[in-house]
């Protein structure tokens, strides 16, 4: 069975979207513990567009400097030195003058979430192409952090296919396209890349014999559309939750189609799927080969209109359901 997925680096304009939205979130949170949050963030060029609403008790939030602190922070984290973006910021987030509790701790949306985990901890209970396309990020990603790809990124993308079968997860092709300075050939860029996604596969393989493939097998493409040295918001535009598929499990697994980041952690959202997702590793935990959880919300109801539960392999014969109920 051919098995493919893909990730972004936190550079990546629709990734600084989610980052930006998530430290409103997480500077709300911080002022009070009960804080209702939804942010929304559009990114091009030097522009920066918020959107959205809080509420929390205590001083009002500076909006700006959170958001274009977030930025540059991603792009210190590659280049120290960076000489900070002058962001043009139009800023539309209200902050509602209410105790965020009548929105923040009961059901207020309606929501269809998933929750889903297979295999074992050695994939982090993840579809094993997910879990690798994101080892190969966050191997690239720490790389350009002062690594082997220093001052490389803070953009880029990568993606995996594999073949699995009875045998184990045979890696067949890796695509990788990395912002990069001027000064560093595509060659050379290309020899570091490898390097570095050769190493972090070496240590999955020693801790997981199902990585069957060779590395000198496996064919890696490294920015097979020439140099990238001008990447991030110059080259594209980026908006909050469009990286759902990669956020979650992966296009094997669907997906209930809330976003995960720009919401408090209890909108139903955000709290339902992160409690469908430990009841599906749970239920593989005690012995289940596969388990999706599918659970859907309705305002004001704390409790969840349907849950439906699908198993695959091994006797799981109960799921602690009440787990999924938002209490106020």
């Amino acid at each position: 069975m051919i098995r493919v997925s893909e990730a972004v680096l936190p550079g990546h304009p629709d990734k600084l979207c989610d980052s930006v939205a998530e430290s409103i979130v997480q500077a709300a949170l911080a002022v009070d513990a009960d804080a209702y949050a939804q942010i929304e963030a559009g990114i091009w060029c030097d522009q920066l567009w918020l959107s959205g609403g809080y509420a929390a008790r205590g001083e009002p939030l500076q909006v700006e400097r959170i958001a274009t602190g977030s930025l540059d922070s991603i792009s210190r984290a590659v280049n120290p030195g960076a000489r900070p973006v002058q962001w043009q910021v139009t800023n539309a987030v209200c902050r509602y003058d209410v105790d965020p509790l009548r929105w923040s701790r009961h059901v207020n949306d309606q929501s269809i979430v998933i929750g889903w985990a297979g295999y074992d901890a050695k994939v982090r209970y993840l579809p094993p192409e997910h879990f690798l396309v994101l080892e190969f990020r966050d191997a690239l990603w720490q790389a350009c952090c002062g690594g082997g790809l220093a001052c490389c990124g803070p953009d880029g993308k990568l993606m995996v296919r594999l073949r699995e079968d009875a045998d184990g997860f045979l890696l067949e092709h890796v695509l990788v396209t990395l912002e990069h300075p001027a000064r560093l050939g595509v060659f050379e860029l290309a020899e570091r890349v490898v390097a570095v996604l050769a190493r972090r596969y070496a240590g999955l393989r020693k801790q997981d014999a199902r990585w069957i493939a060779q590395w000198p097998a496996v064919e890696v493409l490294v920015n097979p559309n020439g140099p990238l040295s001008d990447a991030g918001s110059r080259k594209d535009n980026g908006q909050t939750g469009r990286k759902l598929v990669m956020d979650y499990y992966g296009p094997r697994v669907p997906l209930g189609g809330g976003a995960i980041y720009g919401k408090h952690p209890t909108h139903i959202d955000r709290f339902g799927a992160r409690q469908a997702r430990r009841l599906a590793v749970d239920a593989v935990r005690r012995g289940a080969g596969e388990c999706l959880i599918r659970v859907v919300y309705a305002p004001n109801v704390p409790e969840p209109l349907d849950v439906h539960v699908e198993l695959s392999g091994g006797d799981v014969r109960r799921i602690a359901t009440e787990e999924l109920v938002l209490r106020g």
